[in-house]
């Protein structure tokens, strides 16, 4: 029973690491888009914002594999996929924020 909890517990640690990295990590992304490209509506249809997202997700996979998270057969398709969505839809969020309140500012 306690080898349970304490394989439960680890599988959550990093599970929530793994969701506030990707969280944090597509925030600053929109924040480093904002403030590289810019806000005006020119900016807004700038394809140069989307190398700060995939720029931010290729560095997470690179801080998970060296960090250990996930053992070498543990990280598979569907994790690639949760980090890349994650990362993309807070991105796309808090940008889309920023953009807004320029606009209405």
């Amino acid at each position: 029973m306690s080898t349970e909890s304490i394989s439960d517990r680890r599988e959550h640690i990093r599970s929530v690491s793994v969701t506030a990295m990707s969280a944090l990590l597509g925030v600053g992304a929109a924040v480093a888009s904002a403030t590289w490209v810019g806000t005006t509506t020119t900016a807004a249809q700038s394809t140069e914002t989307l190398a700060f997202v995939v720029g931010a997700i290729v560095v997470q996979y690179v801080l998970i594999n060296a960090l250990g998270i996930y053992g070498e057969d543990e990280f598979g398709t569907k994790h690639y996929l949760f980090v890349a969505f994650m990362t993309f839809a807070l991105w796309f969020i808090t940008w889309g924020i920023l953009l807004t309140a320029e606009a209405t500012g």
